[in-house]
């Protein structure tokens, strides 16, 4: 049985020539709020916590906001800021409005029926880290 073709999208902000935030970041926030710690989210997407620190720090200068504060000592672990949280929920809801807006439009266009990537089974659990040399999110 062939499975149903299933809309994806590729949204992001940027400012200037920067990345500024994307779904990538979203995965990574909800992954520091789950474990507190910068390392554990970061081992979690395959990635090493300096990469995942620069890609914080280049979201906080491009988007002028901090997302994530140390707690207690500096090995402590982190959370979220407020900002964090809100930046993060409102880029979801952001997301989920584009792509229901572009499910309406193939509904319309297209000759078949697509889902959404949130239609998909698990797609609210943070994906399993990806094989040796693949990205598991090309815009984080």
């Amino acid at each position: 049985m062939t499975s149903q073709p299933r809309i994806r999208l590729h949204l992001w902000l940027e400012n200037g020539e920067t990345m500024a935030f994307g779904m990538g970041r979203v995965l990574l926030l909800d992954l520091i709020e789950r474990h507190g710690s910068l390392r554990k989210a970061a081992g979690e997407l395959g990635m090493s916590y300096r990469a995942a620190w620069c890609k914080l720090r280049a979201s906080e200068r491009a988007l002028g906001v901090r997302l994530v504060e140390t707690v207690g000592a500096k090995r402590s672990g982190c959370r979220l800021t407020r900002q964090g949280e809100l930046l993060r929920e409102a880029f979801r809801r952001w997301f989920e409005a584009v792509e229901n807006c572009a499910l309406l439009k193939a509904e319309n266009l297209l000759p078949w029926p697509v889902a959404g990537y949130l239609d998909e089974p698990g797609s609210e659990e943070v994906p399993p880290p990806p094989g040796p040399g693949k990205r598991l999110v090309p815009l984080l």
